[in-house]
């Protein structure tokens, strides 16, 4: 494990300068541990679905509101916020916090929030979010609670979960997830990949003595798989990760790869029965024509479609980083398929 290795928690709208002086210690993953098919200018891709408006985002979240807006939690600035009421045009909506929690400092010095979560349980909307400094695994995860789910009107709850440079995890990147009468959440970036408590259904918070899960990891140094997703669907539960080099725009080698298990807990496996925590993983999304390095992913489920939801850098505008909408529908084996 290298002493800093690249972390999800650096999507942030950087500037070039800033985004090429953090990568330089970074050391990018490569693809000859698994034998399988990279990132490239692949044909079969498809493309997001045109989208208008103010899209520039990093680790997008999206749910729909009870008044039937679209919005979407992204890294960086307090959890940016951007709305849309048709699902095409979006426009920038403020920020999930006004002010800085004190607690915030503890673990980055800047008060910068990444990898947001939103979802809505038991009449009340949720927000997981990662607080923690490029290279560094001394990391929490924090929850917020809102009535509405819109900017300006979450509680902070203060810290889930956290991790110190004595573990050999980073807690990071949250997601959740309702399974075998629990509920769950996996996190993690590069050290030893993906992990998952249970969270007491009640509060929101990690149960007492909960053990730490082992879901994915890669075998090769640094370790580059993170942006944990799963989706339970059927019998199955299905892990989405973004694996290899985020946040170097056009240079990014994101993608995103799929298992499953029958248990949130895993053994999650990709269709060739390889284990995720041995570099497993189907490529579902990689970079094709203008859109480079898909990944830092989520899941809505909306109106009885499944839509991935993720950044990509556009290699027509300079790299800048925009929201993905892509399509996802279910072959005939039950696997994950972008597109529609």
């Amino acid at each position: 494990m290298p002493a800093t290795p690249p972390s999800h928690a650096t999507r942030t709208v950087l500037t070039a300068v800033v985004c090429a002086a953090l990568l330089l210690g970074a050391s990018p993953a490569t693809h000859a541990d698994d034998g399988r098919t990279g990132p490239g200018a692949a044909a079969t891709h498809p493309g997001p679905r045109p989208l208008t408006g103010d899209t520039e985002v990093h680790d997008p979240s999206a749910t729909r509101l009870h008044d039937g807006t679209l919005i979407v939690y992204s890294t960086h600035n307090g959890i940016e916020a951007r709305t849309s009421r048709d699902g095409v045009h979006w426009r920038r909506a403020g920020s999930a916090f006004r002010s800085v929690p004190a607690w915030w400092r503890s673990y980055s010095a800047e008060g910068d929030v990444w990898a947001p979560e939103i979802l809505y349980r038991k009449g009340t909307y949720w927000l997981y979010y990662a607080v923690s400094s490029f290279g560094s695994n001394h990391s929490a995860i924090g929850l917020a609670t809102s009535p509405t789910g819109r900017p300006g009107t979450w509680q902070d709850r203060g810290v889930v979960f956290s991790s110190t440079t004595a573990d050999d995890y980073n807690a990071i990147d949250p997601a959740i997830v309702q399974g075998d009468g629990g509920l769950w959440m996996s996190f993690g970036s590069h050290w030893t990949g993906i992990r998952m408590v249970e969270l007491d259904p009640r509060t929101g918070t990690v149960r007492s003595g909960a053990p730490v899960h082992h879901l994915a990891t890669r075998r090769d140094a640094p370790y580059a798989v993170e942006a944990p997703y799963i989706v339970k669907r059927g019998a199955h539960h299905y892990l989405f990760v973004s694996y290899d080099r985020c946040c170097a725009g056009t240079d990014s080698t994101y993608h995103i790869r799929v298992g499953r298990a029958l248990s949130p807990t895993g053994p999650y496996t990709d269709r060739d029965g390889t284990p995720m925590t041995e570099g497993g993983g189907d490529v579902l999304l990689a970079s094709h024509g203008r859109h480079i390095g898909p990944g830092g992913q989520s899941v809505l489920h909306d109106r009885g479609r499944h839509v991935l939801v993720h950044h990509y850098y556009d290699a027509e505008d300079g790299g800048v980083p925009k929201l993905g909408l892509t399509s996802l529908r279910w072959d005939a084996d039950g696997w994950p398929v972008a597109g529609p």
